[in-house]
């Protein structure tokens, strides 16, 4: 029998937990042995609103089953309320393991019809929401040698939807948070990785419904990805992973070998189009020297 994953003493605070992916998110590593401080506004889709009761359903679950959570309230899109929860973690287990940043709204509008507040909002949330509280985490997560940060990232982000500029830059810019993170807590054992879930809530239910999959890909089957992201064993950083439907798959962005040619011009890049654009020979960068490194090389092997 397989060794269940636990995470006795490990203290997570997973935000937009009061429901859909965060939910799950919190009764998975409650029920492993993990302190949980389960962080939701309560707000609308469109972030609009609040409802402080969403927060408390999930620790009364978690407390139901056995295991030990509390509430938090605060919003992630203010560095005053991303500290707010760091410090209701501190206060409530003396110190903060795990940061999953789950929070979100939408926004949606064609990029004609989007004004700068729909822009901006959304960004708040995501992006602004995902530094407002790892970056008060970080110092307790470099002193303690461990941490482990998860940012939930989407296929809006890396392969683009239509009204969704708003929603696919911030989703984007958190692979890049994830990126840059993995970089610098290498070594302070923070590992850093970056999620890009299919899954059925209350965001995506009408896109789900409209493919035919409603009530087959529910938001439980995000949660054994994260959570072993999560654990002390995993060593995968600096990554993003597609999960949904009980599929989970690495996504990369890679870079092809390229067309080099000493007397570059827009003749010549047009004429070579097919060379540019040529997948075969890739390679994946793990960070930005990697990608230099392999730039040069294949400069240097063509001139």
């Amino acid at each position: 029998m397989t060794e269940q994953l636990g995470f006795d003493g490990r203290v997570a605070i997973v935000t937009g937990g009061g429901g859909g992916l965060g939910r799950e998110h919190a009764l998975m590593l409650a029920s492993r042995g993990a302190l949980v401080v389960v962080n939701d506004l309560g707000g609308a889709v469109d972030g609009t609103g609040s409802d402080k009761g969403a927060a408390e359903r999930v620790v009364d679950e978690i407390k139901t089953a056995g295991g030990e959570a509390v509430a938090d309230t605060n919003s992630v899109a203010t560095a005053e309320g991303g500290a707010a929860i760091v410090q209701r973690a501190l206060d409530a287990y003396e110190h903060v393991d795990i940061v999953i940043n789950n929070a979100g709204i939408l926004r949606d509008k064609a990029f004609h019809n989007m004004t700068p507040e729909q822009f901006e909002s959304v960004l708040d949330v995501h992006l602004r929401g995902a530094f407002h509280v790892t970056q008060p985490a970080w110092p307790h997560m470099r002193e303690q040698n461990y941490g482990r940060v998860v940012l939930t990232s989407s296929a809006a982000g890396v392969f683009g939807n239509f009204g969704q500029v708003n929603y696919g830059a911030a989703k984007m810019a958190l692979v890049g948070f994830a990126n840059a993170l993995a970089i610098e807590g290498a070594r302070f054992n923070i590992l850093a990785n970056a999620i890009t879930p299919v899954a059925e809530t209350r965001m995506t239910e009408d896109l789900i419904a409209g493919g035919g999959l409603a009530g087959k890909i529910g938001p439980e089957y995000v949660a054994p990805l994260v959570t072993y992201l999560c654990h002390e064993s995993c060593e995968a950083t600096g990554r993003v992973f597609t999960v949904g439907g009980g599929r989970v798959a690495e996504v990369f962005i890679a870079e092809g070998p390229g067309f080099v040619d000493a007397d570059l011009s827009p003749e010549s890049i047009r004429d070579h189009w097919d060379e540019v654009v040529d997948q075969d020979g890739y390679t994946v960068p793990r960070n930005a020297n990697d990608e230099l490194r392999f730039f040069l090389k294949q400069l240097g092997s063509r001139l």
